[in-house]
């Protein structure tokens, strides 16, 4: 059975705010909850007009306390700019509050650029990316609460302690990450609509490697893909401009907000800038809903995995709140039951 879950990097629209985008990400969340999605995670971007999500560990208590039957995680906590017990208590905090429906996905990524993450790290103690797997070590530790007898800081413990963790994974678009994942035996979700090369190597490279953990026993993937799904091929391909200047934009280094249709099919792209749309295109699943499921079932078949955490990103809310609804439609999702 296809598991279908979600990835909101809360986007802003052309003439919408930031508050505007959170709002958004509160609406989806519902809906995506009413109709059957598994679970439901908040990304992390700093310093940029696009996205304003920069607190996952916050947008995570708002959307599990407006949905019932999600799990609600991070996609994910950029572990390199914090304390790991920091990340460790704000989990458990959140676990404490909702049992059994929290996610704490971990990215390796800094999420912005290189002088708005020095920003994040300033001060005495901060920790260089070499750093990274003994975080991720010391994360997993302080959740389930079993620090070495010869690790300095054995006696403290991350607070609240309770009887259920939350799920740790591994986010990344390269081996380093699935290596980490496979080593620290935990779960894998490759960002396949960041980077496609490789990705179905990638990941059985995870599962080869897996070892087993206390709280995993055996490798458990999913895979982030870009979809947008519309009632016709035609208006899904209209809708897909915005993504092909936003993520030329990207590229570039400029980070407004999402571009109009209008704007997008408008805008004079140079040829070396239509080559980079060109070749960023076959990253996004566009089309009516057979189509898309059709290009997920392959997904499904290249990465052997049955999980698939959907970005989707419109020039209009109301696209996006469609693109959701036809594929919970076309893969038959359970939604949930009235109390």
């Amino acid at each position: 059975m296809t598991i279908l879950s979600v990835l909101d990097q809360s986007p802003i629209r052309a003439g919408s705010t930031p508050a505007e985008a959170l709002q958004e990400t509160l609406k989806l969340a519902e809906l995506c909850d009413r109709l059957g999605y598994h679970r439901y995670w908040l990304a992390e971007h700093h310093s940029t007009g696009g996205l304003a999500g920069s607190a996952p560990e916050i947008m995570i208590g708002q959307v599990a306390g407006r949905t019932r039957n999600l799990r609600v995680g991070s996609g994910g906590v950029m572990l390199s700019h914090y304390s790991s017990l920091k990340v460790a208590e704000s989990f458990r905090m959140l676990e404490s509050l909702y049992p059994g429906r929290i996610d704490l996905g971990i990215g390796r990524a800094p999420g912005s650029d290189g002088l708005t993450a020095n920003a994040l790290a300033h001060g005495p103690g901060a920790l260089g990316i070499e750093h990274f797997p003994s975080q991720i070590r010391d994360v997993q530790a302080w959740i389930r609460g079993d620090l070495p007898e010869d690790h300095p800081f054995r006696q403290v413990t991350a607070m609240p302690a309770g009887e259920t963790n939350p799920q740790i994974w591994l986010l990344g678009s390269s081996d380093q990450s699935a290596a980490y994942a496979a080593y620290f035996g935990m779960a894998f979700s490759f960002a396949h609509f960041i980077n496609a090369q490789g990705g179905p190597l990638v990941m059985e490279a995870y599962r080869r490697h897996f070892e087993a953990s206390a709280e995993l026993s055996a490798p458990h993937g999913s895979i982030g893909i870009f979809v947008i799904c519309a009632d016709t091929e035609e208006e899904a391909k209209e809708l897909r401009w915005s993504r092909d200047l936003w993520s030329l934009r990207l590229r570039t280094g400029q980070t407004g907000p999402v571009p109009t249709v209008e704007e997008a099919k408008n805008y004079p792209y140079t040829d070396q800038e239509w080559a980079i749309v060109e070749f960023n295109r076959p990253r996004t699943i566009a089309g009516n809903p057979d189509q898309c499921a059709a290009q997920i079932r392959e997904l499904e078949e290249a990465y052997d995995v049955d999980e698939f955490v959907i970005v989707t990103i419109c020039d209009t809310f109301e696209a996006r709140l469609r693109s959701y609804e036809l594929l919970a439609e076309r893969f038959a999702l359970a939604p949930a039951r009235a109390a």
